[in-house]
């Protein structure tokens, strides 16, 4: 089932997390990150934009949110995505589905564009944005250094209006923050 987050998911989200912190290149994080500090994000992001679980029943597979692109008031109308899968949950379209949910819920909020970047080389994450709908718009080379080498990071974004639709002025509230 997949459904928003809740403080009480801190724990289980920060199992997935620090998984890919200490033994991938995916996250640019060095350092574990607390359950509080894990609470703390969970809490913040979820203000104004979805952080969705898959739970089982029995444990958190996967999770998925999105995060302002930029503070800039500008930018209020894209967001960037990130989708983080249990070792055990891999390959079996946990992904996907929480993706496509997240889409969906940022499309009711009015969102206009989905940025989602890319440490590279990572052809799972690559074919997941591509099978979803996402266009790789940019590649900046040698931009983070982890585990003792330099990594590219791609961005794939997916518009999800025209243009000409727009989207509501006070998508993150009056002032645009």
């Amino acid at each position: 089932m997949i459904r928003n987050a809740r403080g009480s998911d801190s724990e289980a989200i920060c199992t997935i997390y620090n998984h890919y912190v200490l033994h991938s290149v995916i996250t640019f994080e060095e350092q574990e990150v607390s359950v509080s500090e894990m609470h703390g994000r969970i809490v913040e992001t979820s203000k104004d934009l979805p952080w969705l679980v898959f739970d089982n029943g029995e444990s958190i597979l996967g999770y998925a949110y999105a995060s302002r692109w930029k503070s800039r008031c500008a930018y209020r109308f894209s967001v960037e995505s990130t989708v983080y899968l249990s070792q055990d949950a891999i390959g079996n379209g946990i992904g996907s589905r929480l993706y496509k949910a997240l889409i969906e819920r940022l499309r009711d909020l009015s969102i206009h564009s989905i940025i989602g970047g890319i440490a590279l080389p990572n052809a799972a994450s690559v074919a997941l944005h591509e099978k979803l709908g996402f266009e790789k718009v940019a590649h900046f080379k040698e931009v983070g250094r982890k585990m003792n080498r330099w990594i590219d990071v791609g961005y794939w974004e997916m518009v999800l209006q025209d243009a000409e639709q727009g989207a509501t002025p006070d998508a993150f509230g009056a002032d645009g923050l």
